[in-house]
């Protein structure tokens, strides 16, 4: 629509009534880059015009010399009436009444990393799935500046881009992580478009779980004949996408096939390559830093993505340097022999299924802290993994019924491996710490790994790991 160039969007603010709704992360930024070439700007948000967090954000924007109306508390959306531009936040729908209204009526409804996506100049890596999402995405950028490129990294994972917009360059590279929010009403257009997996996620939000891979599927459907999208094999939904493919398609988690580029994992390696043509080696699983087979599908996926854009030495060096995301089992101190790990992004029993899968592997004694918000997930086989891998759990959160459920289940199956566990409940983590510490032995480790999202009783899945980390560390 602006043919990439910022100056083009800018003329047509010119005299244009903007509505930006949310005034979180990614759109603060927004509104003051917006706001030197249109002061005609209406911020939307639901907290209270007393809250707190809404006063520090108020006085953050006036420090910045932005000054835009407000429209706050219960009933925030009922002057959304008359506007051109509609930014939506990405957590709400797009066919809510009030945004279908006004989307009727003529306004032009987007957000800021749709925005982003249609005037960024340089080639974009885009990253979706169920799990993983953030973990790839950094590989990626790691990949890529270890092959010198200026990478610019953001989307989902927390950094809004549009404010940059302007000083990318052609040369550069860009990295999105995108979720189904994002998605559902955009369809970019990507040079490589990653999905990781798709499992049933954010049921509470998706009116089902057709809606939901429909919004996944949107990151590939606007790709060239030239452009790559990675799947995993394995994962049998993502891996169909393939008969609806637009661009050239290479798999993870699979030897070669079809002469697709492929990268696999044997012999203890990591690996690439094609039919017919001799594998390249990418490293050696003993000297990867970070844990986990679900990682090292990480890393495959991440190779894949970019091949031809970076050498394998590049390749290979990040892969190997690379410890790891924060609050993604992540290794808070050691303690009289005990290690703490915060792994507060497992928002999904299927994450905490992989990270509980990670730490079996190292054959470490668990102590286990789980617990969050429920989104409508399903908790089948959570309780057998959590049998497996440890002897003790602390439930704490709002979805603790349905994990105790699920592990009381699992305790009839006949299964040398699934065994008995002590199990304790508690309202805080001020607590679940304290009766954590008092089960582990020297040897053991605990871990935090939620199985639902933070929303029961935190701002984000951060803040639950920097709160869950602050008691750690006070020990």
């Amino acid at each position: 629509m602006f043919n990439n160039k910022p100056a083009h969007f800018f003329s047509y603010l010119r005299g244009k009534r903007i509505a930006v709704i949310g005034a979180g992360i990614s759109n603060r930024p927004l509104i003051r880059w917006l706001w030197p070439h249109n002061e005609n700007i209406t911020v939307f948000d639901m907290m209270r015009e007393d809250d707190p967090r809404l006063l520090a954000i108020q006085d953050d924007l006036r420090t910045s010399d932005c000054h835009p109306d407000w429209s706050v508390g219960v009933s925030y959306l009922n002057r959304l009436k008359g506007f051109d531009i509609i930014f939506r936040t990405p957590r709400m729908r797009p066919d809510l009444p009030e945004l279908v209204r006004e989307r009727n009526r003529g306004a032009y409804i987007t957000s800021e990393i749709s925005l982003f996506i249609q005037l960024c100049p340089a080639p974009i890596y885009a990253v979706t799935g169920s799990d993983g999402k953030t973990t790839v995405t950094t590989l990626i950028s790691r990949m890529l500046e270890s092959a010198d490129y200026r990478v610019f990294t953001g989307g989902n994972i927390g950094t809004p881009l549009l404010d940059q917009v302007e000083y990318i360059d052609v040369t550069d590279r860009v990295v999105l992580e995108l979720s189904s929010f994002q998605l559902m009403d955009m369809i970019p257009r990507v040079r490589c478009a990653l999905i990781t997996n798709v499992t049933p996620n954010h049921l509470d939000f998706h009116r089902d779980f057709r809606e939901y891979i429909d919004a996944k599927k949107n990151i590939f459907l606007n790709q060239s004949p030239t452009e790559r999208l990675i799947l995993n094999a394995q994962d049998p939904i993502s891996s169909s996408f393939i008969s609806e493919a637009k661009g050239v398609v290479h798999f993870f988690n699979t030897s070669p096939r079809d002469d697709q580029m492929s990268a696999w994992e044997s012999d203890g390696a990591l690996w690439l390559g094609q039919t017919n043509k001799p594998p390249v080696f990418l490293c050696q699983n003993k000297d990867l830093q970070v844990l986990g087979a679900f990682n090292r599908l990480n890393i495959q996926s991440a190779a894949l993505a970019v091949t031809g854009d970076a050498p394998i030495e590049s390749i290979r060096t990040a892969a190997v340097t690379f410890t790891g995301v924060r609050h993604r089992l992540e290794l808070i101190r050691e303690l009289d022999g005990v290690r703490w790990f915060n792994s507060s992004i497992d928002s999904s029993p299927t994450r905490t299924i992989h990270t509980l899968e990670a730490m079996r592997e190292q054959g470490v004694p668990l102590v286990l802290i789980t617990g969050g918000q429920d989104k409508q997930s399903d908790y089948n086989g959570l309780g057998s993994a959590i049998r497996r891998s440890a002897h003790t759990v602390i439930l704490s959160g709002q979805n603790s019924e349905l994990i105790l459920d699920d592990i009381d289940q699992s305790g009839a199956i006949e299964d040398a491996l699934v065994k008995d566990i002590a199990i304790h409940r508690t309202d805080t983590y001020e607590e679940a710490v304290a009766l954590a510490r008092s089960a582990a032995m020297p040897g053991d480790a605990v871990l935090l790994s939620p199985s639902g999202t933070s929303f029961d009783r935190f701002q984000n899945f951060e803040h639950r790991g920097d709160v869950f980390r602050q008691f750690v560390l006070s020990l």
